[in-house]
């Protein structure tokens, strides 16, 4: 049954440490997940999860620390001597651990280095901290396994049994050569069965699928989903294997980077929560809402030099709400489908065959709702045309919505900017001017105001 936290869980715990209840606060823990330990110490003020950090076994803690929410984690370490940093620390993969010395000021982070204990340790975390972390380099770990192309059978078992010691878990055998050139991979399966006087060039894989330290993120979960890969070595220029890269690193930026998107989609600058300051949110929104804003200004003002149009033929104003809204309907729809396509990079064909596929989809549905539009304007008695006016104009201004919506994420692709920009309110005002631009400048060729 999965752990769930209430009320009286939590009253009953922050009894335990204003009592300074040690023991009992031990057992009451000595079962429970690091996850579970995260979303408790949540609940806590930072005094209490301090204590409780501090007073359970580190190799808990430090897992449960990375769990925890940034803006917690970072008062909770403040709270932390650099050795007791340091002691955490120790308990985690380097990857792991250059992640939380990352969020450290520079000058902690020198301290809490020299504090721990295990030199090498220190060094590859050291090394791991001088890549971006939105890159290969930054995601990796050190810890592997990986053997000799000219190791025996039995050198090589003996070998690996030493290297398993320090990883968690062993996801793929590498092969290096005596370069540390990454040359292939090992199946434990061909080692198990394999004669003694055999060595390991005569039994590995030489294919391996494998990214350059200075790849960016995005891309490394992009031919991991594709290959479907549980991990992937990390090489440098000259294919020296310098670590690799599990699939748990990987989920999770997939997980940021749908959450990045899904906020760009939904009008938001900055990575916020809810749970965030009323100044951080707007921060956040504001800039989306004055460029729509300002949409609206320009929308109106189109408006404004038709009003001979509306005096006319009032009938027009009540269908611009819907001529504006489909425009951006439409637009959003094409926009997501591109924009997905690039982040799954299966994209392909020409861009003038997208084009015609994107008209050609744009006139079925332009059609088939022009249809219903000018059915329902007939039973309304508007004079024909009107209706004729109504409908081609959707026709168009779907058909127009649609190539915005499909080539504004392309441009954007190509000039390196994000092309979720393009699935929120920036497609959907953009679409909303041309729309009704195109509506009224329709009815002016065809009423003749």
């Amino acid at each position: 049954m999965p752990f769930e936290i209430n009320n009286e869980f939590i009253e009953n715990l922050e009894s335990l440490i204003e009592r300074r209840d040690d023991q009992v606060i031990i057992d009451l823990f000595a079962e429970e997940h690091t996850a579970d330990i995260a979303e408790i110490i949540d609940e806590l003020s930072n005094d209490d999860a301090t204590y409780l950090f501090r007073l359970l076994d580190s190799e808990k803690t430090a897992e449960a620390l990375l769990d925890i929410d940034e803006d917690d984690r970072a008062r909770i370490l403040s709270k932390l001597s650099e050795k007791e940093i340091a002691e955490h620390i120790d308990e985690l993969d380097t990857d792991d651990a250059a992640d939380l010395i990352g969020s450290l000021s520079n000058e902690r982070q020198n301290i809490v280095l020299s504090n721990i204990e295990d030199g090498d340790h220190a060094k590859d975390i050291a090394e791991l901290l001088q890549y971006d972390e939105d890159t290969a380099g930054g995601l990796m770990a050190k810890e592997l396994v990986k053997v000799n192309e000219n190791w025996t059978v039995p050198n090589c078992v003996r070998k690996m049994r030493s290297q398993a010691q320090e990883v968690t878990r062993v996801h793929s055998i590498y092969v290096v050569d005596n370069k540390n050139v990454l040359k292939g991979r090992l199946s434990l399966k061909d080692l198990l069965v394999a004669p003694a006087s055999a060595t390991i060039s005569e039994i590995s894989i030489p294919k391996v699928d494998f990214v350059n330290v200075n790849d960016k993120a995005e891309e490394v979960a992009r031919i991991m989903q594709k290959y479907d890969l549980e991990a992937i070595p990390v090489v440098d220029s000259e294919n020296h294997l310098l670590g690799r890269i599990t699939i748990d690193d990987i989920v999770d930026v997939i997980k940021e980077e749908a959450e990045k998107d899904y906020q760009m989609a939904a009008g938001l600058t900055d990575d916020v929560e809810a749970d965030d300051s009323i100044i951080d949110l707007t921060k956040a929104r504001l800039p989306w809402l004055v460029l729509g804003l300002f949409g609206g200004t320009a929308a109106a003002s189109i408006m404004g030099g038709f009003d001979e149009a509306l005096k006319n033929y009032p009938e027009l104003f009540f269908f611009t709400p819907l001529i504006a809204a489909m425009a951006g309907n439409v637009g959003v729809q094409s926009s997501a489908i591109i924009v997905q396509g690039l982040a799954k990079d299966n994209l392909r064909g020409s861009l003038l065959n997208r084009m015609f596929k994107e008209i050609s989809l744009a006139l079925v549905n332009g059609v088939f709702l022009a249809l219903i539009v000018f059915s329902l304007g007939l039973l309304l008695k508007y004079p024909m045309k009107v209706c004729s006016t109504i409908s081609i104009s959707l026709i168009i201004v779907i058909i127009i919505a649609s190539l915005v919506g499909t080539f504004v994420p392309l441009i954007l692709h190509k000039k390196g900017i994000d092309p979720a920009v393009a699935t929120g309110p920036f497609i959907t005002t953009c679409n909303d001017i041309f729309g009704i631009f195109i509506f009224f400048t329709i009815a002016k060729l065809i009423l003749g105001f």
